[in-house]
């Protein structure tokens, strides 16, 4: 899709000019089509009005020749009958508006069959006029005149006839344009998808380079700086991911100080670190003298300290695994069951100690992601439950699958933590309240490690407590890409199975 976007000629252009072209490219076939269908319907609308007063005119016009052609007859039989002078000019008037009738509104219907009739009209006229006017009146008969004037009726007729079909002629060529102005609006209807197409080629246009510019800042999110930032689309979007890329050079080149710096200052400081605990180690146990209840007292202080230093340590080490993101990129499918055991034979001698009890309602779940992550994320968690569980305690963990999303929680039976402490408790070196009235020490680093691995592996960490009796911790993970296999399986690990 990218490749058949880079082909297009007018795509390095700005958003503001992509948009307008997009609006101009739609709007004008919608503003053609309605044209078009605008001129269509008053060609319809003229040619319906002017069918309709042709209609009414020819509608008129047989009326007035039916009805002088009854006073033409009318008053030729009087004459015949009376022998009047005047009846004859009468009837020479009617006949003349008759003959004007005749040649000014039916001629101008451009009808042959019109013509013809008319054509048959005044040799009529003209036989009745030979009858009348060039025989004497005393000669013509009253039946003999009627027979003409019947003939005459019967091509008044055929006029009216003809006139019908005229006027069915302009019903049936109305309801031809009527249904291709229907026709016509009809397959203007098709501009709709073509204007649909075009919107949805430039909305492509303009959105796809901004979902892959997000694409991009949500791997920096992630702690992913190895991936340059390229993206091909309007200037502003070229320009940002120019700044973007700027910014993740800068920000690599930061993450590789760090995790630099941490790595030799840890290194640098176990060294020396595990000479001070092995010296600590042996005055501690008389191995080189017997030590009076003061030094004893001393050493053991030196010996706290140094073991909560070493714990220091390994904190800072594990932290490093976030901020050095080049060693975390491969993800593998991993049996949960097995990294849960895994973590818990890390801290059996804690288990051990406390006589702590661990209630397992595990399902067998694979998840895909860094099994580096998920140890750690997994230590940490269980860390802090051995930690602030009291003696004889119960540690539960449970697993289950929804919608491919893996559940995890963590409950131990500490002191709890209070509601307000809940956001406080994944930042940096963060020591709880409950830390200060108790003999729990530590780094302050293992929840912020989980909340970020958390976060580079799009998964969400949450926190249950309660201070009141009786007092619980709850630590809940989610993380995407995970399988049921098989149903929930329950265990219990006493402390002397441990």
């Amino acid at each position: 899709m990218q490749q058949w976007i880079k082909k297009i000629s007018f795509y390095h252009v700005s958003i503001k000019t992509l948009t307008l072209m997009g609006f101009g490219l739609v709007a004008l076939p919608l503003v053609f089509a309605f044209l078009y269908s605008a001129n269509q319907v008053n060609k319809l609308s003229e040619q319906g009005t002017t069918a309709i007063f042709n209609v009414a005119e020819l509608v008129e016009n047989n009326r007035q020749v039916s009805q002088t052609l009854t006073r033409l007859e009318r008053f030729a039989s009087q004459y015949v009958v009376l022998k009047e002078h005047e009846l004859l000019n009468q009837y020479l008037e009617r006949k003349a508006a008759l003959k004007q009738i005749l040649v000014q509104e039916f001629s101008q219907y451009n009808d042959e069959q019109f013509r013809k009739i008319i054509q048959q009209y005044n040799n009529k006229l003209i036989e009745i006029d030979q009858l009348i006017q060039v025989n004497s009146v005393n000669s013509i008969s009253l039946e003999q005149l009627q027979r003409y004037f019947r003939e005459l009726a019967l091509v008044n007729q055929q006029l009216a006839l003809h006139s019908n079909k005229v006027i069915n002629q302009q019903a049936s060529n109305m309801e031809n344009s009527a249904n291709q102005v229907k026709r016509t609006m009809l397959f203007s209807l098709l501009i709709i998808p073509i204007t649909l197409l075009i919107a949805g080629i430039f909305i492509v246009l303009i959105t796809l380079p901004l979902k892959v510019l997000l694409g991009k800042i949500k791997l920096l999110e992630q702690g992913n700086f190895q991936q340059p930032i390229t993206v091909d689309g309007s200037i502003e979007i070229e320009e940002i991911a120019e700044a973007l890329e700027l910014m993740r050079s800068r920000l690599h080149a930061l993450e590789l100080q760090k995790s630099s710096f941490i790595r030799h200052i840890s290194h640098e400081l176990k060294t020396p670190l595990a000479a001070i605990r092995e010296g600590t180690e042996l005055l501690y146990d008389n191995s080189v003298g017997a030590l009076n209840n003061d030094q004893q007292e001393i050493t053991h202080i030196i010996r706290t300290s140094v073991n909560r230093l070493q714990r220091l340590i390994e904190d800072l080490l594990d932290f490093n695994i976030v901020l050095d993101s080049t060693s975390l990129q491969d993800a593998e499918v991993i049996n949960l069951a097995k990294e849960v055991k895994s973590a818990l034979e890390l801290r059996i001698l804690d288990l051990k100690r406390k006589q702590l009890t661990i209630i397992q309602k595990v399902d067998n779940i694979t998840i895909q992601c860094n099994s580096k992550q998920l140890s750690v994320i997994l230590d940490n968690l269980l860390s802090n439950a051995v930690k602030f569980s009291p003696e004889n305690g119960i540690i539960t963990i449970k697993s289950w699958v929804e919608e491919h999303l893996l559940h995890l929680t963590i409950t131990d039976q500490g002191a709890g933590i209070s509601s307000h402490d809940y956001n406080q408790v994944f930042d940096a070196f963060y020591q709880g309240s409950t830390a200060h009235n108790s003999q729990i020490k530590s780094s302050g680093l293992g929840l912020t490690i989980v909340k970020e691995l958390l976060m580079r592996l799009n998964g969400t960490i949450s926190i249950d407590s309660s201070t009141k009796s009786p007092s619980y911790t709850t630590f809940k993970i989610t993380l995407p890409k995970a399988q049921l296999i098989s149903p929930l399986s329950v265990t219990h690990t006493e402390p002397d199975s441990l």
